[in-house]
């Protein structure tokens, strides 16, 4: 980030080899009538129990590849649609085909996250057919091929939902496979839906919250989407502090994450003498990175997010006078943000542009920072080291959100709008706050930049001041209500449930599941 805020990007080189180990196994699949060859390299992430799952990355760059074909492993989201296109062929349709040479031969569900991967519909169909063209495709046939894909949407907001222009479709996959999508109604409007063809290419279908299932139902009012509401990693994103807490008081929350709700019985002075400590963790590292000082006995908010126009990280600042008038009256204040935006949104580097500009702005009156270079190991003592937690975002665009949670699990409160995974966690003054209408469309922002005025002033910095105890009494609440069930443990579990192995067929005794992100 320069001097005046913009946000500076450089290509990140790592080795390969320092990380994953390489596969023999190669594959081909054929773009715009061509060839790609392509390799897989592998990466164990072992649990806390020692079982191990692979994750796989898809690699372009070999020697029989063309120089442009090289790079389409380069970039995440790169390059013009064309190149996207080609990604996507690469990590649906060589996915599948990749799987089986790797060792994974019976899979009872191919999990699809976004529509990035739904051309694996593609090739299990023409898997399924055989000799049979694509176009001879009946419902019987496709019925088939829905019994093996569960498809989970990320997004409310309809510019997140890949569409490709049928001219790309012909030239990157060949007129036949063209045909043949159209014949299957996943071409509206002269462009491929990637969506549309995870939709209609799945038997089982999820919003990650209840309220994104909603949306998400009155988006494609035809499907029947369901919802299971994301979780977090708990042992990942628990700071070790909390962690030695937690192992002192509930040693089976590793184990099991519900065994969290028992931290309703951690005495209040124990969490707050953790969080005090993860308080100067992360108050250290600023001044280490920065040379600026934080105030340990001033509230802090913290807000690290994707930068985003929609996630509104400038809505705290409304106002400004107003929140000069409360950072002088009711005990102090001070704000740390974080979070990057995509390369080509303009929109969020202006966000951070313009939260650079206030922090300047309001420097006489209160500290505000903005953290270059948010990354792995920022954001654990930033999700620690909060008093509390800011989110804002523009309803109904927040599909679920997870920095809350991360926070929720070392006993920070959050501070929210309602929506996303917070119309579920959110119990007023026992889990965090709530402000604006949760009926509100988010359209009166300053209505909204009132609410969040109000709950501050008249609610969490009089606690936070006068009354630790309480306060330390929410930050258990968060832990115990939103820290045992907003994680991965029980999140996997209604998947399993729910989607992966729900009809799979009995005979298949060694089913696994292929996951393509």
């Amino acid at each position: 980030m320069d001097d005046q805020g913009f946000q500076q990007e450089v290509t990140a080189e790592w080795i390969p080899e320092q990380f994953l180990e390489p596969m023999k196994p190669l594959i081909s699949v054929k773009i715009a009538g061509r060839l790609v060859r392509v390799r897989a390299w592998r990466y164990l992430v072992e649990g806390i129990t020692g079982h191990v799952v692979p994750v796989y990355l898809l690699d372009t760059l070999l020697s029989d590849n063309s120089a442009w074909d090289q790079t389409l492993t380069d970039h995440l989201y790169g390059g013009d649609s064309l190149y996207r296109l080609c990604q996507e062929v690469i990590l649906g349709m060589g996915g599948v085909e990749m799987l089986p040479k790797l060792g994974h031969h019976h899979i009872a569900s191919y999990h699809m996250n976004e529509g990035h991967s739904a051309l694996l519909g593609l090739a299990l169909m023409e898997q399924h057919l055989g000799a049979r063209p694509l176009v001879s495709a009946t419902p019987d046939d496709m019925n088939a091929i829905r019994h093996k894909c569960v498809f989970t949407t990320h997004t409310p907001v309809p510019a997140g939902h890949d569409k490709f222009p049928l001219d790309a479709v012909r030239e990157v996959l060949g007129e036949s496979r063209a045909v043949a999508l159209q014949r299957l109604g996943v071409c509206t409007n002269g462009a491929l839906n990637m969506t549309e063809m995870a939709l209609q290419g799945s038997r089982y279908i999820n919003g990650v919250a209840m309220h994104h299932g909603e949306v998400s139902r009155n988006m494609f009012p035809q499907y029947p989407i369901r919802a299971i509401t994301n979780g977090v990693h708990a042992v990942t994103w628990t700071t070790p502090p909390f962690q030695q807490l937690y192992d002192r008081h509930i040693p089976e929350w590793r184990e099991d994450n519900l065994y969290l709700r028992y931290a309703i019985g951690i005495p209040v002075q124990e969490i707050r003498e953790v969080h005090q400590r993860c308080k100067r963790d992360l108050f250290d590292e600023v001044f280490r990175r920065t040379g600026q000082r934080l105030d340990p006995n001033v509230m802090t908010i913290g807000f690290a997010r994707r930068a985003a126009t929609y996630k509104r990280g400038d809505l705290i600042f409304r106002n400004r006078n107003r929140l000069k008038w409360i950072a002088r009256n009711s005990g102090g204040l001070q704000i740390v943000f974080g979070g990057k935006a995509h390369p080509k949104d303009d929109g969020g580097k202006e966000l951070i542009r313009k939260i650079t500009e206030h922090a300047q702005a309001l420097k006489d009156s209160m500290t505000v920072i903005y953290l270059e270079d948010f990354d792995w190991q920022w954001a654990p003592m930033f999700y620690s080291g909060a008093d509390v937690w800011l989110n804002t975002p523009k309803r109904p665009q927040e599909a679920s959100g997870t920095s809350g949670m991360k926070a929720a699990m070392n006993g920070v409160p959050i501070l929210s709008i309602l929506d996303g995974w917070w119309i579920e966690g959110c119990f007023d003054g026992v889990t965090g706050w709530a402000f604006g209408d949760r009926l509100g469309a988010g359209e009166d922002e300053e209505y909204e930049a009132g609410s969040l005025y109000h709950k501050l002033e008249r609610v969490i910095l009089p606690m936070f001041c006068s009354d630790p105890d309480a306060y330390a009494r929410v930050m258990r609440g968060a832990i115990a209500v939103n820290g045992s069930f907003f994680n991965t443990h029980r999140m996997v579990s209604q998947y399993m449930a729910n989607a992966w192995f729900h009809e799979a067929p009995s005979e298949v005794s060694d089913a696994g599941m292929g996951h393509v992100a």
